[in-house]
């Protein structure tokens, strides 16, 4: 197997696992909405950090134009699902109440 294929089957795993845990933590604790928004939060820079090393290869190349554009483009998708997710989940527990 080649390293890139290695890389990208330890993402996916590491992926599904931090989406899985946020899913428990949203649905299965007790613990109060701003404690788990800022689980969430750090789930989602842990899964940024995971994106940009294991499939946007961060740290290959010499290119560093590339690399702050890659780096910008995680920041920018990275906080849109966050404040989407956040947005959503306010929105649908008002919605029910």
């Amino acid at each position: 197997m080649s390293k890139t294929v290695i890389s990208h089957t330890v993402g996916l795993i590491f992926s599904i696992v931090l989406t899985l845990l946020a899913v428990y933590v949203m649905l299965y604790t007790g613990m109060s909405l701003q404690v788990r928004t800022s689980i969430i939060i750090g789930f989602a820079f842990v899964q940024a950090l995971v994106q940009l090393l294991m499939f946007m290869h961060v740290t290959e190349g010499p290119d560093g134009r590339a690399v702050a554009f890659k780096v910008f483009f995680a920041v920018v998708i990275t906080l849109l699902v966050i404040i989407g997710t956040y947005w959503v989940m306010v929105g649908g527990h008002a919605a029910h109440m």
